[in-house]
């Protein structure tokens, strides 16, 4: 290398011009101070003629790249974000107590970012709804580096991208420059990925982005609201590579809106007079064996318009020890699925005969036990995904139908004949009770239906209750629970039967 123009220590007296700073050392051996050489290669060499930093400048350069990132990251508004302050209880004003299971996430979650931010090695996808504590995580990481010294770059992919798209226009850096210093950035911290709205331009940049850093193992956090089918197939594919990627899914609430659930108006569970259906209010009815009961019995069809009709049939029947005998069955097996949910259990009978009640004692014997159930009425649930397709839905059917179809308690309320659902409806609810099936998912399903017409009406799903090895069938084949008249000061009432 030599020097590009005269020794530092030369000074233009002649033209009374004061020389420039020095930018390099004054006693550096090999560029006298200047800061810059020249690269001594043959004419047509791609350095030829072009100036390049001295090494003595290395120091200086590597903490003003440092401090540019750090600048371009936007962490000086995240330095508070730590993880000695993130909360692995939730947000303490949530309205619904956080449950074991979400507590155990969210204190695998820190452990895990912990270990990834001393060792910086490999990459890190943490996936969560909105709310859900990511960024916060993300941001620790990225903080811990920063105080290491670590280059490390903080970045939305929509910032990512229009900082690219700058270059072209820019003077002092060019586009090449900057997507060279950000592929190789030491830390890559990408939050939010997948809510960029990229052309096929974007697109492609963040693959190629990604794909460099995946083939040079470069240490990678990643955080997005998306599941896996969400995400482009080639980025999908490296984010499924289990030796370099740790994935780690966050189960819990909004901490941003704490007075809503991970899946607000769906579950039933939180309902008042589903809240009172418990194992320790539940009624076994021996005390009404030989009285009658008189009900009123409701047959829906469609009628010739399309409509949804109505038949009604007066019915007298009494309480008998057969149907006694048969409630027990259905509650004992209920508790048994409570303390030990594995599989499915299917209640069957007719309206208010306690499957209801025994499906949402199930649910919350098992939230009270620290872990997590969706209680919710079939027509609801598909209402509930419909939703998503609306302009201003701020979530996807993908990640809905994800989170549901994944529950690790899903309780199944009121199947009605399959002719009063759309072709929509019951292909969605095949994909559904199919992968929990085959995932061996604990599901609560209870229907009005009995077995026969439960058969016909819905025989894939039928096949897969028989199976002895996954399922249990109770049949409560009795008259309706007597709606009592509630005591003055009741505080309760456990009337409402299913």
């Amino acid at each position: 290398m030599q020097s590009d123009t005269q020794k530092a220590s030369s000074k233009n007296t002649s033209s009374g011009i004061e020389p420039a700073p020095l930018l390099g050392k004054a006693d550096c051996p090999h560029c006298g101070g200047i800061g810059f050489l020249r690269m001594d290669v043959p004419v047509g060499h791609e350095k030829f003629g072009k100036l390049e930093p001295c090494v003595c400048r290395a120091s200086e350069i590597t903490k003003n790249a440092r401090q540019r990132l750090y600048e371009l990251s936007n962490l000086e508004r995240l330095s508070h974000l730590t993880f000695e302050n993130f909360n692995v209880q939730g947000n303490p004003k949530a309205k619904h107590a956080i449950t074991q299971v979400e507590k155990d996430s969210l204190m695998e979650a820190k452990r895990t970012c912990e270990e990834f931010a001393k060792e910086l090695s490999g990459w890190l996808l943490l996936e969560g709804t909105y709310g859900s504590g990511k960024t916060h995580l993300a941001a620790a990481i990225a903080n811990e580096a920063v105080n290491r010294n670590t280059p490390t770059l903080f970045i939305t992919p929509s910032d990512l991208l229009d900082r690219l798209r700058a270059g072209y226009a820019s003077s002092d850096e060019s586009f090449e420059a900057r997507f060279e210093e950000i592929r190789n950035v030491h830390l890559l911290v990408i939050d939010d990925f997948g809510t960029q709205n990229a052309t096929s331009w974007g697109q492609e940049k963040l693959f190629q982005l990604l794909n460099y850093r995946y083939i040079n193992r470069l240490p990678t956090v990643i955080t997005t609201n998306l599941i896996l089918d969400e995400i482009e197939s080639r980025i999908r594919s490296r984010l499924m590579d289990e030796e370099l990627v740790k994935h780690i899914r966050l189960l819990t609430l909004d901490y941003r809106h704490p007075a809503e659930t991970s899946n607000p108006g769906l579950s039933m569970l939180s309902m008042r007079d589903i809240r009172e259906m418990t194992f320790h209010n539940w009624e076994s009815r021996e005390d009404e064996i030989g009285q009658e009961i008189v009900t009123v019995k409701f047959t829906e069809r469609k009628g010739a318009s399309g409509y949804s009709v109505k038949d009604k049939e007066i019915q007298r029947e009494k309480v008998t020890k057969e149907h006694i005998n048969r409630l027990r069955v259905a509650h004992d097996a209920s508790a048994r699925f409570a303390d030990n949910p594995e599989g499915w259990l299917v209640l069957l009978g007719p309206s208010h005969c306690g499957k209801t009640h025994l499906a949402a004692a199930i649910g919350h014997y098992r939230m009270g036990n620290g872990g997590q159930a969706i209680m919710t009425d079939v027509s609801v649930l598909l209402d509930y995904l419909k939703a998503t397709f609306r302009p201003n839905a701020d979530v996807s059917f993908d990640r809905r139908f994800y989170e549901i179809r994944t529950a690790p308690l899903l309780i199944l309320d009121g199947f009605k004949e399959s002719n009063m659902s759309s072709a929509w409806a019951e292909d969605k609810l095949h994909q559904l009770l199919n992968y929990r099936y085959y995932e061996n998912l604990p599901t609560v399903i209870t229907s009005n239906l009995d077995p026969e017409s439960f058969a016909k009406n819905y025989p894939s799903l039928w096949f897969k209750i028989l199976d002895a090895n996954k399922s249990v069938v109770c049949t409560i084949d009795m008259p309706p629970y007597r709606h009592k008249a509630k005591a003055k000061k009741a505080t309760s009432r456990k009337s409402a039967k299913g």
